[in-house]
């Protein structure tokens, strides 16, 4: 089963193609979306749907694990990480891909044991999983594959 792993955002989208076959999962491809700060909301929510629509026809994911909004400590970035996040779900529900979401807390609890964990267990924790030492350095590509992650771990139950 490949799962898109997906951390929303306006300014980076981290995204992340995890085959999982039961037993293990594997990091087939990982990546961001990135788009110009100073540029209008509307063209850069139009570069996220295309890009999200190129990684969707290429990688034809079976699944995709999203980050869900839970709680923003900063009101000026919630309205535009839901916007993205719309545009997102339009992709993915465009595509007919099932649609699993968890919060930030889910995530950790699920890869750590501790809903409250900081990124670097987290990170280590993705690592372990994947039988890797090293991991992309952008910390959104990163949460999209734990974000994968936690859903191979979440349909085991």
């Amino acid at each position: 089963m490949k799962i898109l792993g997906i951390d929303p955002g306006l300014g980076i989208v981290g995204y992340s193609i995890v085959d999982y076959d039961g037993e293990k999962p594997v990091l087939l491809h990982s990546g961001s979306i990135q788009t110009q700060k100073g540029t209008r909301e509307s063209a850069r929510l139009v570069e996220i749907f295309d890009d999200m629509t190129t990684i969707v026809e290429k990688y034809k994911p079976d699944c995709a694990a999203i980050e869900k909004l839970f709680f923003f400590r900063n009101r000026t970035t919630v309205m535009p990480v839901a916007h993205a996040r719309g545009v997102i779900l339009t992709v993915l529900e465009k595509h007919k891909i099932p649609i699993f979401e968890y919060t930030p807390m889910e995530v950790k609890q699920v890869l750590t044991g501790y809903g409250r964990a900081d990124k670097k267990e987290v990170e280590q924790m993705v690592k372990i999983a994947l039988g890797v030492e090293n991991l992309p350095k952008l910390d959104d590509t990163v949460d999209s594959i734990a974000i994968a992650i936690c859903h191979t771990r979440s349909i085991m139950v």
